[in-house]
């Protein structure tokens, strides 16, 4: 999948309090890694997983190798939507 490097921001700034720790906990992961997948940089105590920015318009391109975590990610920000 691809994306812009704005667009992947978006989707992490929709998702609702806890939801970063949710989706590491279901995944057994670490919290910065997660946040890491939508563009953080502490790689002490998180890895990168599965993404990969190259130059372009709106921050740059964003290439998704596993969409899991993406996916969590708009289906959360999907229900707290419904609720609203």
């Amino acid at each position: 999948m691809t994306l812009t490097f704005n667009e992947l921001r978006k989707i992490k700034d929709q998702l609702p309090h806890g939801a970063i720790r949710r989706i590491a906990s279901n995944l057994n992961m670490n919290e910065e890694t997660v946040r890491n997948y939508f563009g953080g940089t502490n790689y002490r105590e998180g890895e990168s997983i599965g993404i990969h920015i190259g130059q372009g318009p709106d921050g740059g391109i964003v290439t998704i190798d596993d969409t899991t975590i993406l996916d969590m990610a708009i289906k959360m920000t999907e229900e707290t939507q419904s609720k609203n």
